[in-house]
């Protein structure tokens, strides 16, 4: 839906927050954070804006002159962009150079946007949930900000190696900086090497989008694992990528929990004042969305 400012002339701005990017018809975020707030008992909007990348500049300054904004859930594509329109980024964003969630406190000419990356906790939490940790061998399929976010994610973990898959490795160097500052080791490799990685991997996460993977990376004949792939595209699911590694016997981790476990972040985030239990709120969302209580 476009973004209008609610109320009538004069009247105090209700709260509210919204999920931007484009597309974003699909986005489960709305469902998500209504939930939370309802249990929360917060009264705020919660909407999802189409905006281009084109246009984000000129969203982000209407976002600082209207009242009432109190967060901004940020997906593709304008993770990079929005790190560069906010006033300050904290770990592991700075690192990064990618936002997905902005925060916004003051009024007026004090308005203040600040830009956090809450993917990260997605990752490693949705991994942890798994039973995932501490892994030895990992993959990395694709070289975006979300392939940026799941490195982070390993390292937090405590992984020290990690293979990034991407069709153009020289497009992807990056990242190999990215693990230097969070103190792991990035191999950049093209996806011919797509075959060994994952069967010498104990976790692989794909950030490639819906169906991407189906054909990039095929297993060999007789492939079998008992590692953990987390796949972030989550619908359709299983993907044809998740459905091979499953056959092939390894623990696959939907993207949808990547979602959810980074959404009880972002509410944290947004208000820091109200009390939280995190397991209340993540277990409304997956009510929210019929996934399977944590």
């Amino acid at each position: 839906m476009p973004w209008t400012a609610p109320g009538a002339p004069g009247a105090p701005p209700r709260l509210r927050a919204a999920v931007v990017g484009s597309p974003i018809g699909h986005s489960k975020s709305p469902l998500l954070h209504a939930a939370a707030y309802r249990a929360l008992g917060i009264d705020c909007s919660y909407t999802a804006v189409e905006v281009a990348e084109a246009d984000l500049t000129d969203f982000v300054a209407g976002v600082r002159r209207s009242d009432g904004w109190r967060g901004l859930s940020v997906t593709m594509p304008l993770k990079g962009g929005m790190a560069r329109l906010v006033d300050h980024t904290t770990d592991p964003a700075s690192v990064l150079g990618v936002v997905n969630t902005v925060v916004v406190e003051g009024h007026g000419a004090d308005r203040v946007l600040t830009g956090h990356n809450t993917d990260v906790a997605g990752v490693a939490n949705a991994l942890a949930a798994a039973g995932v940790r501490r892994p030895e061998r990992a993959a990395v399929l694709g070289g975006g900000g979300t392939a940026a976010a799941a490195v982070a994610g390993l390292a937090r973990l405590g992984a020290t190696e990690v293979t990034v898959l991407v069709r153009r490795p020289e497009a992807a160097t990056g990242l190999a900086t990215i693990g230097t500052a969070l103190g792991i080791g990035v191999t950049v490799e093209p996806w011919g090497g797509a075959g060994r990685a994952l069967a010498e991997s104990d976790v692989v996460i794909s950030t490639l989008p819906p169906r991407a993977a189906d054909a990039l990376c095929p297993f060999r004949d007789g492939f079998r694992t008992d590692g953990t792939l987390l796949d972030v595209a989550y619908d359709p699911w299983p993907s044809a990528l998740a459905a091979d590694w499953q056959r092939a016997g390894g623990t696959i981790v939907p993207g949808l929990d990547m979602l959810l476990h980074q959404a009880v972040e972002q509410v944290r985030l947004f208000f820091p004042d109200i009390g939280q239990d995190s397991a209340t709120v993540l277990n409304v969302m997956c009510d929210a969305v019929g996934a399977p209580r944590h």
